[in-house]
């Protein structure tokens, strides 16, 4: 299941939306990020991080999405951080009697009876404006914003050059962008200039879903990410291969759709009220 990316840095690709989850090795075990999606495919997962040698350790969620907070009784009850932010939101969404029923409206349908209930985002948030993930392994960056949703974090594995991006980045997904914030689309061209800041230092990028980037595929991403976004922006219709005909997944220019719509109206309500 697990494919070696970089030193000491493994992914597990999912067949559910290249959904990739992340084993950091380290001197005493193993950080695991965003492990998904499935019951079996968790376990089986668990079963080859065993086979490592080292016992997970520790865990992060980059945000709390509900395929981005998983866990397995395998994994044992190592802690599992995510920002502040992100895990109060998430304790926000475990606080209604009707928490499950919620998510699984927004279940593959394909996956919905497969798919772990029970660990579901028990996130320890660290505290605010954390820079760092604490563990013994290699120093990793946090790296904050609200892109995507609140307490989004994308992680810098500094010494092995590899970004964990988080739902940022993709190669198959264009910008889903956090229509709740009171300004997405700066706060999305804000992230993207974080990740310019550290792309020098970059020599693999990894989505939260989609294909392993190098480093020039980075910079593209970006660019085409920005261009996406600042399209929506400017009112015209972006250039982009994930939207539209040629899109790699035949329900994205929907969500196009929705998030053009939805920025609309958000626009006029702002416009009324202010």
């Amino acid at each position: 299941m697990l494919k070696q990316v970089a030193e000491g840095v493994l992914v597990h690709e999912s067949e559910f939306l290249q959904s990739n989850a992340v084993v950091v090795q380290g001197a005493d075990g193993v950080l695991l990020i965003d492990p998904g999606i499935t019951e079996n495919e968790l376990a089986a997962l668990a079963a080859e991080i065993r086979g490592l040698g080292r016992p997970v350790v520790a865990g992060f969620s980059t945000h709390p999405d509900w395929d981005h907070v998983l866990w397995h009784p395998d994994f044992g009850d190592a802690p599992r951080y995510g920002t502040a932010r992100g895990a109060s939101s998430i304790r926000e969404v475990l606080s209604k009697a009707d928490w499950k029923d919620r998510i699984a409206e927004g279940l593959p349908p394909e996956h919905a009876d497969e798919i772990p209930m029970e660990l579901l985002g028990l996130i320890t948030g660290l505290p605010a404006q954390a820079e760092r993930i604490p563990w013994s392994g290699p120093s990793i960056r946090i790296i904050e914003h609200r892109a995507h949703a609140p307490g989004h974090a994308a992680l810098l594995i500094e010494d092995r050059g590899v970004l964990v991006a988080g739902d940022m980045l993709s190669d198959i997904l264009m910008p889903f962008l956090d229509l709740e914030a009171a300004d997405p689309i700066e706060d999305y061209l804000d992230a993207l200039r974080l990740f310019e800041d550290v792309a020098n230092d970059v020599a693999v990028v990894i989505p939260g879903h989609g294909s392993v980037g190098t480093r020039d595929q980075l910079r593209t991403r970006i660019e085409l990410d920005r261009a996406y976004t600042e399209a929506l922006r400017d009112g015209r219709d972006p250039d982009d291969p994930r939207v539209g005909p040629s899109a790699p997944l035949y329900w994205l220019s929907d969500v196009h759709e929705w998030q053009v719509q939805r920025l609309a109206a958000k626009t006029a309500s702002d416009k009324a009220s202010g």
